[in-house]
């Protein structure tokens, strides 16, 4: 499926529908989270950015996901993420799908946020305030209102053109919008928060005084070494949860603390392990910084989809001989074929 076959998909189905269907997948394999094979992701860092691998099983298919993280590709026209994933048979080791994973991982990162939501803010959350208005900012906000109803925004970025971008992608969509002059101001009376930045730099978007009691925190942009969004101080007044504790101690807003800060990972709750939210002036963090089994849930889907409605395209890209042990005879069949035939 590449870029055309999940833009028709999106077309066809709908943009909230698919989101909605995303959350669904994965809340589903969190609440099957042992049948997976978990490590952090393998990353190649450099002073540019990040390219990493994320791979996961759960016994019967195996996915992985190539994606970097480069802030500066903004500078040069480039997208600061971009990605593709495959989803294999474990019984034949044969791919099954090959996808472009862009706008499926903006998708799968928004499903994840609602649905995190869902399980952590109250019940009564209304409002919700974006924090950097970059590639994935119009997908959180159609996430959390198909899973959440969540329609009124107060947004802020410090790039006035990123705001503009926003303000002209989500006209007539049906939010009400309020833009900020400063991230201070866009919190005011928000019941949740999402700070999705792309510098790469330990920031704090947020600080303490910002957060008042009952909000839900979704901080998705920490996502690597080196990258917060959130002052320390509002990580230990709140409840922190992260999708693999492992790798968020690395990657996640948690990095600036001492390794044992205590987490809960966010499937506990999602499987009826754990509490989410415990009271209405409880702060919730979800800090995420995406994990491969959302990936594996995100390719899941896209296989549903497309077996469904044909919106993919068979690729030659498997070798397959008539004679499983003649590969050698693959680069010979043109030599066969137009040698002259003995009379």
């Amino acid at each position: 499926m590449d870029v055309d076959a999940v833009v028709n998909l999106v077309e066809r189905i709908g943009l909230e529908t698919v989101l909605t269907e995303m959350a669904g997948y994965v809340e589903e394999d969190y609440q099957r989270w042992g049948a997976f094979e978990k490590s952090p992701r393998l990353a190649s860092h450099s002073a540019d950015g990040v390219i990493e691998l994320m791979p996961t099983s759960d016994g019967e298919a195996f996915a992985f996901k190539y994606v970097n993280g480069h802030p500066t590709n903004v500078a040069l026209g480039l997208q600061t993420v971009v990605g593709f994933g495959v989803l294999a048979s474990v019984r034949t080791g044969y791919p099954e799908l090959i996808a472009e994973m862009t706008i499926t991982t903006a998708l799968r990162t928004a499903a994840t946020s609602a649905m995190a939501a869902r399980h952590l803010a109250r019940d009564d959350a209304a409002t919700m305030a974006i924090i950097g208005l970059g590639a994935q900012s119009e997908f959180q906000a159609h996430a959390f209102r198909a899973v959440l109803g969540v329609r009124r925004l107060r947004v802020y970025d410090v790039d006035p053109a990123a705001t503009r971008k926003f303000i002209t992608n989500m006209q007539g969509r049906g939010f009400e919008i309020f833009v900020a002059a400063s991230a201070s101001e866009a919190v005011m009376g928000a019941d949740i928060i999402t700070t999705v930045t792309a510098d790469k730099a330990q920031n704090h978007i947020l600080s303490d005084n910002m957060v008042g009691a009952g909000v839900h925190l979704n901080a998705v942009g920490g996502d690597c070494p080196g990258k917060t969004e959130l002052q320390a101080d509002i990580l230990r007044r709140g409840e922190v949860f992260v999708e693999f504790a492992p790798q968020t101690r690395i990657e996640g807003e948690i990095q600036q603390l001492e390794p044992d800060f205590p987490v809960t990972e966010l499937w506990r709750v999602v499987s009826g392990q754990a509490p989410g939210r415990r009271g209405a002036d409880q702060i919730t963090i979800f800090d995420s910084v995406g994990f491969a089994i959302e990936d594996f849930s995100a390719l899941r889907y896209l296989r549903d989809r497309m077996l469904e409605a044909g919106d993919g395209a068979r690729l030659n890209l498997l070798a397959s001989p008539e004679d499983p042990r003649d590969l050698f005879g693959l680069l010979t069949a043109r030599e066969r074929l137009a040698a002259p035939v003995a009379v």
